[in-house]
């Protein structure tokens, strides 16, 4: 069995693309995953299955819709390449001490050179990122709802998803907490 985290794109607490993490839990346990368990309401699944990833994201996603409708992207990371996301990030004493800060996008595939060029020109003395394969660490100096660099991951499409790094390290303790048990 392997441990795997499951982050939705697109999914909200209210108004557009609404899904109840309750209701997806039940869905997705209906469908065989197992030990299903959620974080916040904007779409962070931990479970375990003896299934590779790729087939787990299809089940994620064609339970989503069957649900609601919502044709969303689902991107898969093993514990294992979680871990080693969290260990590789250059911003950790920011994050240590200012969690919300730093943040995760994790990709589909790494950036293109046509996505780097619109993420450089968000770049500030506040605001800066590091794009390492398919994981980029951002850190905002001062507020992630003021800076044009967020606002650029926003054009990087469908195969990104952000969380912000507390996120990332609750997702990877319910991830450790999930293979003690």
């Amino acid at each position: 069995m392997t441990t795997y985290i499951a982050l939705i794109r697109g999914i909200n607490v209210g108004g557009k693309n609404k899904l109840t993490m309750a209701d997806l839990k039940r869905e997705l346990t209906s469908a065989g995953l197992e030990g299903v368990q959620t974080y916040i309401q904007s779409g962070n699944i931990v479970l375990r299955s003896a299934s590779g990833a790729d087939q787990v994201r299809q089940v994620i996603e064609a339970a989503i819709t069957r649900m609601s409708g919502i044709v969303a992207n689902v991107l898969i990371r093993t514990e294992a390449e979680l871990n080693e996301i969290i260990a590789r990030n250059p911003y950790t004493e920011e994050a240590r001490s200012e969690g919300k800060s730093v943040h995760l996008t994790v990709l589909d595939a790494p950036l293109t050179d046509k996505q780097l060029d619109k993420l450089k020109g968000g770049i500030s003395p506040l605001d800066r990122y590091h794009a390492d394969g398919s994981a980029v660490y951002c850190h905002y100096g001062l507020s992630v709802r003021d800076s044009k660099l967020a606002a650029n991951f926003a054009k990087l499409g469908d195969g990104a998803t952000t969380r912000n790094w507390n996120t990332v390290l609750k997702l990877q303790a319910m991830a450790e907490t999930m293979n003690s048990d």
